[in-house]
């Protein structure tokens, strides 16, 4: 089976090594999004397909789009039977899915019809969901909307994050892709139809989705930060209820790790505070006030400096004060 796959990101990665090592599949071509600027000296480098099929020397090609027919007419010309698609990142018109004759597959990091579109790992987090999956789809013009090939679940645990439920998936999505091309290449598919009544959609994130709001449950603060960890970063900015001697201006901080603190006596605690207050260290987390008791903070990276434990960070940064967590 002669194959152009398309992908940009580590997730497609993922699934690039998957058909690497598929002795069913020949890959003709691999598309990406062009360089872009990355990391703090926003130096132009190649992403995670480009240096991955680099290194197994295999062509790699970056239209910025797929919007004049010269472009069109070099992938036409390849002669490919199948498209293998996985967070792409760019829209492939009807007359680029038109031309393989077995279609073109994209593999999505949801239970689809539930999370289309590009954030589905974190939504699916955030809002507390305990499973997710990946779906592998025929490609229609709609986004996410062609019938579904194969489908597999897995359970998201309750302390990992984004980042984490993300590695698994890409290596999901690779083993089922390659069983995808297995069943198709035997005739054991089965194209099932998406309802579009149970369809929802996972909105891209920016920077501003990572700000935490302790108006919020202690399950809610737990499952946000989770979904936007390593990125944009669970935000948070702390200033002075009460100074004290030696006291610092406010700090902004990540938190990479927290906790619910659900006992009856954490709850009781947390009724004498403001909500966002920070109360005195205990063991390893630093408490604060939410919606229905207390959010205990683990792990947190103040700005411009380093990963640090709730004691560290306690012990270092909140001399001189009651310290409360901005609105």
């Amino acid at each position: 089976m002669k194959l152009a796959f398309m992908g940009t990101p580590e997730f497609a990665a993922a699934s690039l090594e998957a058909l690497l090592v598929f002795p069913g599949a020949e890959i003709l071509a691999v598309y990406c999004q062009p360089d872009r600027p990355a990391g703090r000296g926003a130096l132009v480098s190649p992403g995670p397909v480009k240096r991955l099929a680099l290194e197994r020397g295999l062509p790699v090609r970056q239209p910025g789009n797929f919007g004049d027919g010269e472009t069109v007419e070099e992938l036409a010309a390849l002669g490919a039977d199948l498209f293998a698609v996985a967070a792409y990142g760019l829209i492939l018109p009807q007359a680029v899915l038109d031309l393989p004759p077995l279609g073109a597959l994209n593999v999505h990091a949801s239970l689809l019809p539930e999370l289309r579109g590009a954030a589905p790992i974190q939504r699916a987090i955030m809002a507390g969901a305990l499973r997710t999956g990946v779906s592998i789809m025929r490609m229609e013009r709609r986004l996410d909307s062609g019938p579904i090939l194969l489908q597999r679940a897995m359970g998201i645990g309750f302390e990992q994050d984004a980042g984490e439920v993300h590695d698994e998936l890409a290596l999901l999505g690779g083993r089922l892709l390659v069983e995808t091309l297995e069943r198709l290449a035997e005739g054991r598919l089965r194209e099932i139809p998406q309802d579009e009544s149970r369809a929802t959609y996972a909105s891209r994130l920016n920077k501003a989705d990572g700000w935490l709001d302790f108006t919020r449950s202690a399950r809610e603060l737990h499952n946000h930060v989770r979904g936007v960890t390593p990125w944009p970063g669970a935000q948070v900015r702390l200033d002075l209820a009460e100074r004290g001697e030696g006291a610092r201006e406010g700090i902004s901080l990540l938190v990479q790790k927290g906790r619910p603190l659900e006992n009856e006596a954490d709850k009781k605690a947390a009724a004498a505070f403001q909500l966002g207050e920070l109360l005195p260290l205990r063991e390893d987390v630093l408490p604060v006030v939410c919606q229905d008791g207390l959010y205990g903070l683990e792990r947190m990276k103040p700005a411009g400096g380093r990963s640090l434990s709730a004691m560290d960070f306690a012990n270092g940064y909140l001399k001189g004060g009651r310290w409360k967590a901005a609105p």
